[in-house]
């Protein structure tokens, strides 16, 4: 990993990774931007070197070298806020704030600042000003003040007999710490172990990795100090927002989810990534831990505290090796593996990294048991699985279905199609490296291993519909985008074949096959250390099946 030097430096000295981001943040809410000199006061203050802070100044999107003005506007340009308006909505909120996309107005007062997701998908196009969010087909208006914000809550409903993820928002299920405080005690590591075990509950983040299987790789592995145990809530997908629902409306259950999975994993010390994109999510968050620790829950005698830590702006950060370099106060890299972060991750130490429907899940599985889990769900596929539907639908909102319902039952019957009679020209499936599928994919069970049979990837499990307004050429150019913004750069592979990307679909297509586009994409998918370089080939060719050109 990357940084080596300096993160010993940390684990002799104490921990600085979140007094260089804090210290950078803090510096640009006060004067709108950094400097050379705020660079070298930061590296004095903390005790590292200025190379260090430097590189995380550079990488991170919050503190992008652009100044800021005294009002600063963050808006949507994810799938689901472009499938909103066509991108339309980014043209508007420019002109009513008198700032162009990525920069400050003409005195200076406001700037506007692309984000890839606010998890508003639901009811976008969204903003953040500030950190006061508003939502709407008239955000424009709503910016401008000309009519009444709104911050519309995440619609909810449960398509199975008992809801496990949203037990605490939807009614029904165990209480908040009641399987914790009924597991402690004597043979915990190994009760909690077996129930996720037998359950087999499979990350719900993306990569669909057993969780008792990555908890009791970090418990054997050697180490000469801490275990970790970081709660991924960096919802970095457009198109879904299941993580911002249950961090803002039942922070207690991810708590002690968190608390179960250190039990097995034999953490003692737990973080929660909440992306800066989610401050309200961030406040709920510090105010439960707050209340656990009194009550007993946290700290002290219980041998496992919680604290928040809030990202800078960066998609790839969602990636768990990222995520650790941001935590640590590094450039959000992406680093080779082996090892991996249960032998060797944050402060180079056993670390389990789990997102944050996964641990909601936990307390549910302890308290009901494994086997009740597991007769949710077909194959591979076990349990439930909350499915966000964006602001095209009918019903939008957060369902939480039993993995292998149909994703025709989802679309059509749940949903309720797509409203004011449009039609779907694509869906996507997963977030933007999930991949798009065509409507006649519908009758396919959300399933891990049936999506990835379509050519997709249930990733997050969100779906996003993206209407007949909205162009083969507009998608590529989307998608390539993002891509392309949102690439780490670590690797050549991946950097290159982005920046190659976006340059053709900018000038109406893509790479052509006589151009060598078959053979960049093989580079990115052979040559890219992380998922993200590697799931961009897959989808490019997943928007030329739906939209039956050549991409």
């Amino acid at each position: 990993m990357p940084g080596r030097t300096v993160t010993e430096l940390q684990r002799r000295y104490g921990r600085a990774g979140e007094e260089v981001l804090e210290g950078l943040r803090s510096t640009v809410a006060a004067t709108g931007t950094i400097r050379p000199d705020d660079v070298d006061r930061i590296a004095a203050e903390v005790g590292l070197p200025r190379a260090h802070v430097n590189a995380a100044a550079s990488f991170f999107a919050d503190l992008a070298p652009s100044p800021q003005g005294r009002r600063h506007v963050r808006v949507c340009t994810g799938t689901a806020c472009f499938a909103a308006s066509g991108g339309k909505h980014l043209g508007d909120v420019s002109e009513a704030l008198g700032a162009p996309l990525g920069g400050v107005s003409e005195d200076g007062s406001t700037s506007l600042q692309g984000v890839y997701c606010l998890g508003y998908c639901y009811g976008g196009p969204a903003a953040l000003d500030g950190e006061r969010p508003c939502a709407g087909s008239d955000l424009a208006a709503q910016l401008a003040g000309e009519v009444p914000r709104r911050d519309p809550e995440v619609p909810v409903a449960v398509d199975v007999d008992e809801p496990v993820v949203l037990a605490g928002i939807a009614g029904g299920g165990p209480g908040a710490w009641e399987a914790w405080e009924r597991v402690r005690g004597e043979r915990a590591a190994e009760r909690v172990g077996a129930e996720v075990n037998a359950s087999g509950l499979r990350g719900r983040g993306g990569a669909g990795f057993p969780a008792a299987v990555k908890w009791r790789a970090a418990s054997e592995a050697p180490s000469d100090g801490p275990r970790y145990l970081i709660c991924n809530g960096d919802e970095g997908d457009p198109g879904s927002f299941v993580d911002r629902l249950l961090m803002e409306r039942d922070p207690q259950r991810i708590l002690e989810g968190m608390s179960l999975a250190a039990i097995a994993a034999g953490a003692t010390h737990g973080i929660v990534y909440v992306r800066s994109e989610y401050p309200h999510a961030r406040d709920s968050l510090r105010a439960a831990i707050a209340d656990a620790r009194a009550a007993g829950r946290l700290g002290g005698d219980t041998g496992f505290d919680v604290e928040v830590f809030e990202g800078a702006g960066s998609y790839v950060a969602g990636e768990e090796t990222s995520l650790i370099h941001s935590v640590e106060g590094l450039r959000g890299e992406v680093a080779a593996r082996p090892p991996y972060p249960t032998e060797r991750g944050y402060l180079h130490r056993p670390t389990v990294v789990n997102n944050v429907e996964t641990l909601a899940s936990v307390p549910w599985i302890v308290d009901r048991g494994g086997a009740a889990y597991a007769r949710f769900g077909v194959g591979g596929s076990r349990g439930t699985k909350v499915v966000c539907l964006n602001e095209r639908f009918r019903r939008p909102g957060a369902y939480e279905v039993e993995l292998g319902t149909s994703l025709r039952r989802i679309f059509t019957e749940l949903g309720g199609g797509l409203r004011e009679g449009h039609v779907a020209g694509a869906i996507q499936v997963g977030g933007p490296l999930g991949g798009f599928i065509g409507p006649e994919d519908l009758d396919t069970p959300l399933t891990f291993e049936a999506i990835r049979e379509i050519g997709a990837d249930l990733g997050h499990g969100s779906l996003i519909a993206v209407d007949e307004r909205i162009d083969r050429a507009a998608m590529l150019r989307h998608f390539w985008t993002f891509a392309a913004t949102e690439s780490c750069g670590t690797c050549a592979p991946c950097r290159l074949g982005t920046r190659r990307g976006l340059e053709a679909a900018k000038a109406g297509g893509a790479p052509t096959a006589e151009e060598g586009r078959d053979e960049m994409l093989a580079a990115m998918e052979r040559g890219s250390l992380c998922a993200f370089g590697r799931g961009v080939p897959p989808v490019v060719r997943s928007i030329e099946r739906v939209y039956r050109g050549p991409a």
